[in-house]
C-alpha cells in the first residue's frame, strides 16, 4: 500500500509543480514588458549628466523608471542626427531637439545657458513617448477623449497649430502620441483628469512647463523688440527722406531769398533801415528754423542708425539661438 501513497504524493506534487508554472508563465506573459523593463534599468549607468538633468526633471519613481528603461543619453550634433536620423530629413522648418527611437531617448545636448531648460523639456517629452509606446488600448482609448478635449481647446493657438501640423507632416498617425507629450510639457491649466494621469509620471510637472515657458519666453523676447524696433525703423525710413526733401527745399528757396535781399541791399532798394532791419531779421529767423530742421533731420538719422544696430544685434542674437538648437547645422559648421 506504502508505494501507491508515494505515487499519489508525486502525481499531486507534479500537479502542483504544473499549476505554478502555468501561473509563472501567464505572468511573464501578462508583465513581459515590465519585467524587460525592470532588466533594462537594472542593466542602465547613467552619467552624471544624466543624474543633473533627472534631478531637474521633477519625475515621480515611475517617470523615472521609464526615462531610465529608455536609456537616456545626451548627445553632440553627429552622434545625435546619427541616432535619430536627421541627415535624411526633409522638414528642416523646426529643429528637432530629442527622439525616441528603437525604444530609447536621444536629446540634443543644447548648452547655450540663454536656453535654460530645453533639455530638461526635451527629456520629459521623449520620456512620455515611451509611456504612451507601453500603454493597452484601453488606456490609450481613455487618453484620446482627454487629449481631444484639450486639443479643440488650444487649436486657435498658432505656435501650437504650427507645431502640431509640423508633427502631422513629419509623424503621420501619431496625434495623441505626440499630444500626450506636448500637453504634458507645455501646458499649465489642463482637465484635472488628464493632470491626474500625468502625475502618474511626475512629482512636479509645472517645473517642466514652467521650463518650456521660460527658454521660449527667450526667443519671445528677441521677437517681441525685433518687431517694436522694425515698426520704428519703417516709420523714420519714411519720415527721413521727406524731411530731408523738404528741408532741401527749404533751403534752396532760402538761400535764393538771401541773395535777392543782399541784391537789394546793395542797390539801395530798401525805403528806409527799419525795412532792411525787419526783413534781415526775417531772414535770420528762417536761417535758424532751417537749422533746427538739420538738427531733427540728423537726430532722426541718428535714431534711426543706433535703432538699426539694435536691430540687428538682435537678429544676430536671435540667429545664434536658433543654430545653438539646429543639429544639422552645428554639425555642417564643425566640417573645416
Amino acid at each position: 500500500m506504502l508505494p501507491k501513497k508515494k505515487s499519489k504524493n508525486r502525481i499531486v506534487l507534479n500537479l502542483v509543480i504544473c499549476f505554478i508554472l502555468l501561473a509563472l508563465s501567464a505572468l511573464v506573459i501578462l508583465f513581459r514588458q515590465r519585467i524587460i523593463d525592470q532588466i533594462s534599468v537594472l542593466q542602465f549607468e547613467p552619467t552624471s549628466e544624466i543624474l543633473s538633468l533627472t534631478n531637474r526633471l521633477g519625475l515621480s519613481s515611475e517617470g523615472k523608471f521609464y526615462f531610465y528603461a529608455s536609456h537616456p543619453e545626451l548627445e553632440s550634433a553627429a552622434d545625435f542626427n546619427q541616432s535619430c536620423n536627421q541627415t535624411n530629413k526633409i522638414e528642416n522648418t523646426t529643429s528637432v531637439l530629442g527622439c525616441f527611437t528603437s525604444s530609447r531617448i536621444y536629446i540634443y545636448n543644447v548648452t547655450d545657458e540663454k536656453l535654460n531648460g530645453i533639455r530638461e523639456v526635451t527629456a520629459a517629452h521623449e520620456m512620455l513617448h515611451a509611456v504612451y509606446q507601453r500603454l493597452d488600448d484601453s488606456e490609450k482609448n481613455k487618453l484620446t477623449n482627454l487629449l481631444e478635449a484639450e486639443y479643440k481647446k488650444l487649436s486657435s493657438d498658432a505656435n501650437f497649430a504650427d507645431l502640431m501640423a509640423f508633427y502631422d507632416k513629419t509623424e503621420p498617425g501619431e496625434k495623441y502620441n505626440e499630444l500626450f507629450s506636448v500637453i504634458g510639457t507645455t501646458v499649465a491649466d489642463i482637465d484635472p483628469l488628464l493632470e491626474s494621469y500625468y502625475d502618474k509620471y511626475f512629482s512636479d510637472r509645472q517645473a517642466i512647463v514652467n521650463y518650456n515657458k521660460a527658454y521660449n519666453g527667450v526667443f519671445k523676447d528677441l521677437s517681441d523688440q525685433a518687431t517694436a524696433l522694425s515698426s520704428q525703423l519703417d516709420v523714420l525710413s519714411k519720415n527721413i527722406p521727406t524731411e530731408t526733401a523738404q528741408y532741401n527745399a527749404d533751403v534752396n528757396t532760402l538761400n535764393a531769398d538771401i541773395d535777392l535781399f543782399n541784391a537789394r541791399a546793395a542797390a539801395g532798394d530798401f525805403g528806409s533801415l527799419n525795412q532792411f532791419y525787419l526783413e534781415r531779421a526775417n531772414l535770420e529767423s528762417r536761417v535758424s528754423a532751417i537749422n533746427d530742421t538739420r538738427a531733427s533731420v540728423n537726430a532722426d538719422i541718428d535714431k534711426y542708425n543706433s535703432l538699426l544696430d539694435k536691430y540687428n544685434s538682435i537678429a544676430l542674437e536671435s540667429q545664434q539661438l536658433y543654430n545653438s538648437i539646429d543639429s544639422k547645422l552645428a554639425e555642417a559648421e564643425s566640417v573645416e
